[in-house]
């Protein structure tokens, strides 16, 4: 191997380790940082630090719920599926996973990261209990939602029947007729 094919392919691992490490923050700073600001900005940005009622405790269990359900599934997806969670309409910020997830999060139902996010991100408004903070997470979720139509055709394109099939037993977002039994992964 000469020289110059080595510098390349370490390049090229730094280059996919820094898409994957910017792949995470954005998703850290859009989710976790920016979607709650903006619910704060919205309700008139009251007091973070009231005296502690019982909505603030099941506020904050619904939002480490939702933060635990989302850090399961990109740690899933990335030891796994091999690959990183963003990917916005159909452009491909970080290296995409090389699977088709049905088993672990993906179990559940075909989104669990997303999931987690608006579990977590109701945990908020219900936090900060005002109508502002609702409307923005109902905004978030009908632009999430049709990204995530957007990733579905995606994924049809890349896994075809595999994905078909997973649509046919596994629900968008919530899935009370959840099946425990693991069962085996394709690939």
């Amino acid at each position: 191997m000469n020289n110059d094919s080595l510098k390349f392919r370490v390049f090229k691992a730094i280059m996919k380790l820094l898409r994957y490490i910017i792949g995470y923050l954005l998703g850290l700073l859009l989710f976790v940082g920016l979607m709650p600001a903006l619910m704060w900005l919205a309700s008139g940005r009251p007091a973070f630090w009231t005296e502690v009622a019982v909505k603030d405790v099941v506020a904050w269990s619904v939002m480490l719920c939702g933060l635990l359900l989302s850090i399961w599934t990109i740690v899933y997806m990335k030891l796994r599926g091999k690959g990183n969670p963003m990917d916005a309409f159909g452009h491909e910020l970080a290296p995409r996973t090389q699977h088709l997830m049905t088993d672990g999060p993906y179990r559940l139902n075909r989104n669990p990261m997303l999931t987690g996010t608006l579990i977590y991100l109701i945990g908020f408004a219900l936090w900060l209990c005002t109508w502002q903070a609702l409307i923005v997470w109902i905004l978030f979720f009908a632009i999430m939602f049709i990204q995530v139509l957007s990733e579905e055709r995606r994924l049809h394109r890349d896994f075809g029947n595999e994905y078909d099939a997973y649509c046919h037993h596994t629900r968008r977002f919530l899935n009370f007729r959840m099946n425990l039994r693991q069962e085996p992964q394709n690939g």
